[in-house]
């Protein structure tokens, strides 16, 4: 049997870990349902569901990851006691991600045609109202949204057939690194946009009387998307961690930096909503609609975009 492919540094591990729960979770999904549910205040929520719920489950999946060294169907078949019939969810849960990714791959797809169409300056020049219209126009041609599905599917098979070491984790040591430069830079000029003071206020000062049930289910949901929970992919990242290392220790840094990514890119969207006038709970369009605004007012944004 050949020997299985580890990751070449704790770095790495951390990196590939919080790659996974940093995404669509954080940067597209966290500012949406923020601005739905009444900024500040549901921010506090959600980072109590962090620490209370997502932290200790983290540490549940890292360590049924490292017991098994394998993936979530052989994970639950390697450690059910006998008699139980654990491994019947490993095999559901295998068929959730696969349900998930339909979703999944979809967004990533309007990300790579967003990249297409700022490189080719289909959104320069155009005033908020047009970036919105441009944005509806793009989400109801579907034979465009299939084209760039597959094409976030076929890059991602591209980089896994490459190797854990050499694709995965190469690959994402440079998006982060990269990610963490664009936001830095998108926050410094978002929040120094006229009226985003405005939306500073909306993100940063609670107000507990827009909260609500709802809200507080919709922070919980949050707290356990962002992170990968619940479908096996944390325990898959797990099965490569060292004996040597803490299972609540590389637990807090994945979701600290899970975390500082998702409030980062907040940063960058209520004060542009604001200063764009923006509805800020305007639902899954809201970055695609803010950011290439951002981008049109800055300094080489055709080229930070």
């Amino acid at each position: 049997m050949a020997e299985r492919e580890q990751l070449a540094s704790r770095l790495g591990f951390i990196l590939v870990s919080a790659g996974c729960a940093i995404g669509l979770g954080n940067v597209w999904r966290f500012p949406y349902i923020t601005g739905r549910y009444g900024g500040a205040a549901f921010v506090i929520v959600y980072l109590i569901f962090l620490v209370i719920l997502g932290l200790p489950i983290m540490v549940c999946e890292f360590a049924m990851g490292r017991a098994s060294r394998r993936n979530l169907a052989g994970a639950m078949l390697a450690l059910e006691p006998p008699g139980t019939k654990w491994h019947i969810y490993g095999y559901l849960g295998v068929m959730g991600n696969m349900i998930l990714m339909m979703f999944y791959t979809t967004v990533a797809g309007w990300g790579l045609a967003y990249t297409y169409f700022t490189a080719a300056g289909r959104l320069s020049l155009l005033s908020p109202e047009e970036v919105g219209n441009f944005f509806g126009s793009f989400i109801s041609n579907a034979p465009a949204l299939t084209l760039w599905m597959a094409l976030a599917v076929v890059i991602g098979f591209l980089v896994c057939s490459i190797g854990l070491q050499a694709g995965v984790e190469r690959v994402t040591k440079i998006l982060m690194s990269g990610l963490f430069l664009l936001l830095i830079v998108l926050i410094i000029r978002s929040v120094t946009l006229p009226g985003a003071e405005k939306g500073l206020a909306f993100y940063l000062k609670p107000d507990f009387s827009k909260l609500s049930w709802e809200a507080v289910y919709a922070a919980m949901s949050q707290a356990f998307f962002t992170l990968s929970l619940g479908i096996g992919s944390m325990l898959i990242f797990g099965s490569y961690l060292s004996r040597e290392r803490t299972l609540a220790g590389e637990s807090v840094y994945v979701v600290i930096l899970d975390t500082l990514v998702a409030l980062m890119a907040g940063l960058v969207i209520f004060p542009a909503c604001f200063a764009f006038g923006v509805d800020a709970g305007a639902g899954p369009g809201l970055i695609f609609v803010t950011l290439p605004n951002v981008f049109n007012s800055m300094m080489g944004g055709r080229l930070w975009g």
